[in-house]
């Protein structure tokens, strides 16, 4: 989209809305909770929430956090960007009351007056600049820098306006400024804390930071001088419960108001209690088996394609997930921009299979390892592949670890097989996915398949660049296409957003992303 004078907010909003339509995908559908009738109670505003978490945040910093869950802690609570999404995804004013497109390379700013971030620091274009500046510098080492690669300059024109320039035209800026990678700093805290900045985070938001001990609890108070609409809450602590179970005991006891990572196992204890209910939404996020193409046998095409053909999905979403979610045949969610309607994924053929491991020299199968983590259904799918493989004559040994030690292997060591996994979507757009797990340069967990296509590459920088929706829409049917036919994956399943939430909260939401949003929460008393 080019533009040469001022767009109004509403305009450039409604703009968004048209092409997200396009896609046929909407988010009108609300959030199904299943409410019981407790007796009445008196809405306050105050008072301390308390959230239950399978696990640890890991990082704080925006510019280094990996998962959706760890960014969910701090967006939209202790940071904020620019610009956000609302419920429904749409584009709204935060930071920045308004914007417009100078040209093709050229996005202007203008900033909101009369806000100070957690340490006193007055927030203006000089913090914008610097957030910007910090994601993009090579000795910060950010893991999250792939994402702004497309910014050439950060030029401050006046105390409240700032324009950002980019290298060539980039059509996904906004909804990347609109997720938690576009969180903006202090730069008093960039400045002091450097890449202890994970441990000191300092933002605009309603809530503040306070403490955070390890492996136990996150603690965050309310912003006494929020320039927004104040928080209904005193105090939010995130704390750490790995067992499933305990989670949801707590908040049917009262002790925490919210559980997240609800097993579907627990649905049904959940709907038979009179204390709490269970929370479900669209999501934008999806599961699948991923291969490490740099490992023998998985780097021979026919090998991978023999695993897909030998796994049937539908007893994964049956018998693990008790059908909560829809199968997946791709990366992208249906409610992403850029997913594709006519992809197909491989049918479960088993005599393909086998013949597939014959001609790649593996007629009687060969070891392997599928990791994954601690997470019980993950661990379940795990079994239900292995169980599959055997069919085909390949020995899988599942590999558990803990979390920690699974994002350190697929980052880092890379010293992965077969691995279940997941991706979440934290903007809406395709370029968010396509981008992070397999452009050659996106870096971070994302490429851990190892995998490197330069028509690949190609096709996910020309998504990056197209402004025409319907030419973006096809660009990104032939990528996913083409990832198909690599087999660099087997989508299982596109996910919804569960949580416990005790009868005493009114207000609690999570956006499609998958982030907690708290902005309405109150508790009755």
């Amino acid at each position: 989209m080019k533009g040469k004078g001022k767009y109004h907010i509403w305009l450039f909003g409604m703009l968004l809305v048209v092409a997200a339509s396009l896609t046929a995908c909407t988010f009108g559908q609300k959030p199904s909770e299943e409410h019981k009738l407790p007796p009445a109670k008196t809405v306050v505003e105050g008072g301390t929430l308390v959230i239950a978490r399978k696990f640890d945040a890991g990082n704080l910093d925006p510019h280094f956090i990996s998962t959706i869950s760890a960014a969910s802690v701090v967006y939209q609570k202790v940071y904020e960007g620019l610009v956000t999404r609302d419920i429904n995804m749409v584009i709204q004013p935060q930071l920045a009351t308004e914007w417009q497109q100078i040209d093709d390379v050229t996005w202007e700013f203008k900033l909101r007056h009369g806000v100070v971030f957690h340490d006193g620091t007055e927030f203006n274009a000089d913090a914008v600049k610097k957030t910007f500046d910090r994601v993009r510098d090579p000795r910060v080492g950010s893991t999250r820098a792939a994402m702004f690669d497309k910014i050439k300059e950060v030029k401050v024109l006046d105390d409240y306006t700032v324009q950002i320039r980019l290298s060539a035209p980039f059509t996904p800026i906004l909804s990347i400024l609109a997720s938690h990678e576009g969180s903006i700093l202090s730069p008093r805290a960039i400045a002091t804390y450097g890449k202890d900045l994970s441990h000191h985070p300092v933002g605009t938001g309603p809530f503040t930071f306070s403490s955070w001990t390890a492996e136990k609890e996150i603690v965050l108070k309310e912003n006494q001088h929020y320039w927004g609409n104040k928080p209904k809450l005193d105090q939010i602590i995130f704390r750490v419960i790995p067992d499933d179970a305990e989670r949801i005991e707590l908040v049917e006891q009262g002790d925490a108001q919210i559980a997240e990572s609800i097993p579907v196992t627990e649905i049904e204890r959940i709907q038979a209690s009179q204390q709490m209910r269970i929370y479900r939404s669209e999501a934008l996020g999806t599961e699948f088996v991923g291969f490490n193409v740099a490992k023998k046998p998985l780097n021979d095409l026919r090998v991978r394609q023999a695993i897909s053909y030998a796994i049937e999905t539908g007893s994964i979403i049956k018998g693990v997930y008790n059908n909560v979610g829809t199968q997946a045949n791709s990366t992208l969610g249906p409610k992403v921009f850029g997913y594709s309607f006519v992809l197909k994924k491989y049918p479960y053929d088993l005599n393909k299979a086998r013949d597939l491991l014959d001609q790649a020299g593996y007629p009687d199968g060969f070891s392997t390892t599928i990791l994954t983590y601690n997470r019980m259904d993950r661990i379940n799918v795990a079994g239900v592949i292995r169980s599959q493989l055997k069919g085909i004559g390949i020995d899988a040994k599942i590999q558990v670890v803990s979390y920690d030690a699974f994002v350190d292997t697929l980052e880092r060591t890379k010293e992965h097989d077969i691995f279940v996994s997941g991706w979440g979507n934290a903007t809406g757009d395709a370029d968010y996915n396509q981008y992070n797990l397999f452009h050659t340069m996106g870096g971070g967990r994302g490429n851990s398949f190892m995998y490197s296509n330069r028509e690949l590459d190609q096709l996910i920088e020309a998504g990056r660049e197209e402004t025409n929706t319907q030419k973006r829409l096809s660009i990104y049917a032939k990528a996913q296409e083409l990832e198909m036919q690599e087999a660099l994956i087997v989508p299982f399943r596109n996910l919804e957003n569960l949580a416990a939430i005790h009868n005493s909260i009114e207000g609690f939401a999570m956006s499609p992303a998958g982030y907690l949003m708290l902005d309405k929460v109150m508790i009755k008393k």
